[in-house]
């Protein structure tokens, strides 16, 4: 239980620095360090806010363009193993939850939302209006656990 909430904290702490008020032009045009999983899946959960929903739908839409388009090799390898679910009951503080299921991981692969999409729009308006949509979009960086599966019961 200990590493986990390691791992918890880490993600939250990472995560904090890009949804911190009035640094969107900077965080915009910086991209944040990769982010890279050691586990065989990961459940990685943001709250987004109730009004928010359809932008971060956008978001969720420009990652997956991205990752079309993308000229890196591993791109379509993490396409084809990541899905994202929306929870539809309103968590108490009424915000919708968002599960993004990475099944299989792709090792040393880069993950950062961000970076994904800024590999491919290159423009800094773009990534500026693309960050500020993302950042508005997000309430909370709720957790994120990798691991081992360790029991696969489709074999």
């Amino acid at each position: 239980m200990r590493r986990l909430s390691g791992f918890v904290l880490a993600g939250a702490m990472m995560m904090l620095p890009a949804f911190s008020q009035g640094h969107g032009t900077a965080f915009a045009q910086q991209a944040p360090q990769p982010t890279t999983f050691t586990g065989d899946m990961v459940l990685w959960a943001f709250s987004v806010r109730a009004d928010k929903t359809g932008d971060y739908e956008k978001v969720l839409t420009t990652l997956k363009d991205s990752l079309m388009k993308s000229e890196k090799p591993e791109a379509r390898q993490q396409l084809a193993g990541w899905k994202v679910m929306r929870n539809p009951t309103p968590q108490p503080d009424g915000t919708i939850l968002y599960i993004h299921v990475i099944n299989p991981v792709v090792p040393k692969a880069d993950y950062s939302i961000t970076n994904i999409v800024y590999d491919v729009i290159k423009d800094p308006a773009q990534q500026t209006a693309f960050f500020e949509m993302y950042r508005g979009a997000i309430s909370a960086a709720l957790f994120m656990i990798q691991g081992p599966v360790s029991a696969d019961f489709s074999r």
